[in-house]
């Protein structure tokens, strides 16, 4: 193995004369203690290595090692379930080998050795086969069924596979191509910098549903498509990221926790394994795999900690599975990527982040997609991805915000002024957009009813309008309002506490699925609409929100997914309750109307026998 020698140490960063013939982005191990690093430098025999562990105590003289290797991710059975650090290491198997504190320099294989898994092939001996076929499956978990590709760049005709219970790098498959024997584990690598190849990449057209209502209803997200939800400390972003890892509609979650506090990360493993899938009512940690780096670990790691996660979620899309990956926070990340460039004294962009930091924001998010997968016959995969971002005191100018924004095609805006509301989730329904609405318009249509979209904007206008008159209310006051404006305020009022008001801790209320969306916001519209009519027609507005039925509408969100006939009943109600407020209102007009011509009339003979009696007296 080929050697260098520190010459200088700066945190993270470790500078090695001997180095010539390394490539960039090779592994080293850096000193006896053999830490993992990245060369990420070349200037002649030279080397900038960032170091994924603590370097204290490393100083000059001291020797780097050279692989000659990328830093590579192992793919295979075993990833299920499990919890990894920024470079792929095990930390429930860490934890069991040296403690709660991972040791400097330890060496222990992503993918367990000594376990076996049953592998089921799914071709014959003699068949040919090429990079993306399945060579056969490993029933994982109770739901995920693993399948066992031919790596890209293989390919050739099958001598020999079997059946049986293997070891990750036992030998399942013999392969022949061109006179020359290739054999294949269960187990592949491949370098995380570089994306896994597909055959096309397909138009964004379905849904991605997260049951949560503010966002499948008015800012959705296609599968295979990208996001954002930047937003200040408190309003709530990684709740959302939890919720969406709970409840999308997703097969594989990639969870990577990327210099966020502990204490997040510890929520999600206590809180997985506890929680059933809405779909299969299974623990959702079976279908689940965690990167976790957080705040208290290395920080060249948090780099690192992206690529592996979205290289294993790209894997997964491979077997033709829907994927989602959540980046919590990828503003963590840029902070890693400005203190190695500061390190590196590289020329520092806007607010001391590096020039690249653009390109670097981009192609993770360019990693997503919706995709014909490699293999015959072609499978469809998909992999979306969702990144929160903490700007500085919710400043959106942040270059880490912009940079993102200018890539994905959803923006979720949190804002603290709702959270400090308990308005929750925080998302601002006048700042936030998706650009995939109208991709997703007839799969959202065909999975709730026709008309959902057209619905859904009907609601966004009411709210739109309210936000105008809320700039008059602060002027003049709500008592200056006209009747009809006031019934807009009110329809509104309903949109945002019964229908975008959404409790993540409440066992019914954390997940809404798209027909119980789209049924309760029929109702929110359907009263508002029957109100206006009322007022049309003459019933009062003090009469019309005060209404007992208000509060069964206020209360629907609580109605579990089996009780929903019981939101059509209140559609009855509010019908047969406006039709008796409508009736009631005209007799009694017409009453007063009849009063007042009788009234008329008296008063006309009163007058007519004046007259007379007054003539008489003349």
């Amino acid at each position: 193995m080929r050697k260098g020698e520190i010459t200088k140490v700066s945190g993270p960063l470790v500078v090695a004369k001997g180095m010539r013939g390394s490539k960039m982005y090779d592994v080293v191990r850096v000193s006896d203690e053999r830490l993992v690093g990245e060369i990420v430098g070349l200037d002649g025999d030279l080397a900038s290595i960032q170091v994924y562990e603590d370097t204290s105590g490393i100083g000059p003289g001291e020797p780097i090692f050279m692989t000659d290797e990328p830093l590579f991710v192992e793919l295979g059975p075993g990833l299920i379930e499990s919890i990894f650090d920024g470079i792929q290491r095990p930390l429930d198997i860490i934890k069991e080998k040296a403690g709660d504190y991972i040791t400097r320099g330890i060496e222990i294989s992503a993918l367990e050795r000594d376990k076996k898994w049953h592998f089921k092939p799914t071709v014959k001996s003699s068949a040919e086969v090429g990079p993306g076929d399945i060579l056969g499956e490993v029933q994982e978990t109770e739901l995920v069924v693993h399948k066992i590709l031919v790596p890209p760049r293989v390919q050739g005709k099958i001598k020999s596979i079997r059946e049986g219970d293997f070891l990750v790098t036992d030998v399942i498959c013999t392969l022949e191509y061109e006179k020359e024997k290739v054999e294949l584990t269960m187990m592949q690598r491949w370098p995380v910098r570089i994306p896994r190849p597909y055959r096309e990449r397909l138009a964004p057209s379905l849904t991605l549903s997260t049951g949560q209502r503010v966002i499948d209803t008015f800012f959705p997200i296609a599968k295979g498509g990208t996001a954002c939800c930047p937003g200040p400390f408190g309003s709530g972003k990684t709740v959302i990221q939890h919720q969406l890892a709970k409840w999308a509609d997703a097969e594989i979650i990639v969870y990577i926790g990327c210099g966020e506090r502990g204490n997040e990360m510890t929520d999600v493993l206590l809180e997985f394994p506890e929680l059933k899938d809405p779909r299969s009512g299974e623990p959702l940690m079976k279908r689940t795999v965690l990167i976790a780096n957080t705040s208290n670990m290395p920080v060249a790691a948090r780099e690192a900690s992206v690529y592996t996660g979205i290289t294993i979620a790209e894997y997964f899309r491979d077997m033709g599975y829907s994927v989602a990956v959540m980046a919590d926070s990828t503003s963590r990340w840029a902070e890693a990527m400005r203190e190695i460039s500061g390190r590196l004294e590289e020329m520092p962009g806007e607010e001391g982040y590096p020039a690249y930091l653009a390109a670097r924001v981009s192609s993770f998010y360019e990693r997503a997609g919706r995709v014909k997968t490699l293999g015959k016959p072609a499978r469809e995969g998909a992999l979306s991805v969702v990144g929160a971002v903490s700007p500085p005191g919710g400043d959106l100018s942040d270059p880490v915000v912009q940079a993102t924004l200018r890539v994905v095609k959803v923006f979720w805006s949190l804002e603290d002024k709702l959270a400090y509301q308990r308005h929750f989730p925080a998302i601002s329904w006048l700042n936030s957009y998706s650009l995939y609405i109208d991709d997703v318009a007839d799969d959202l249509n065909k999975k709730t009813a026709k008309g959902f979209t057209d619905l859904s904007r009907e609601a966004m206008k009411l709210l739109e309008e309210e936000a105008e008159l809320q700039e008059i209310v602060r002027l003049i006051g709500v008592d200056a309002l006209s009747p009809e404006d006031r019934l807009i305020l009110e329809g509104a009022r309903s949109i945002r506490e019964d229908f975008l008001h959404q409790n993540a801790f409440h066992e019914i209320d954390t997940y809404a699925s798209l027909k119980k969306q789209h049924k309760m916001l029929a109702i929110c519209m359907f009263n508002y609409n029957k109100a206006k009519e009322a007022l049309k027609r003459g019933v009062a507005f003090d009469d019309i929100v005060k209404m007992d039925i208000r509060d069964k509408i206020a209360r629907m969100k609580y109605l579990e997914e089996s009780g929903m006939e019981k939101i059509d009943g209140i559609r009855e109600e509010l019908t047969a309750e406006f039709d008796r407020m409508i009736r009631g209102d005209n007799i009694e007009r017409q009453g007063d109307e009849e009063t007042k011509r009788r009234g008329d009339r008296e008063t006309k003979r009163q007058g007519a026998k004046e007259t007379e009696r007054q003539g008489e007296e003349r």
